[in-house]
């Protein structure tokens, strides 16, 4: 599966619908609506993405 956000190829199952990407190191969840991307915050919490905050894409 190629991550969502830089369609990289090295991406591994976190959870049930869950998903990391090794090469931009964020987590996404796969639902019916579409795809949630969320950044890991320091203690390991999940935060939201906010690609205008991030200066990342």
């Amino acid at each position: 599966m190629n991550c969502p956000v830089c369609g990289g190829k090295a991406t591994g199952k976190v959870g049930i619908d869950q998903y990391y990407c090794w090469d931009c190191c964020l987590e996404y969840r796969l639902s019916k609506e579409g795809v949630d991307i969320f950044e890991v915050a320091e203690d390991g919490s999940l935060v939201s993405f906010d690609p205008h905050n991030t200066g990342l894409y």
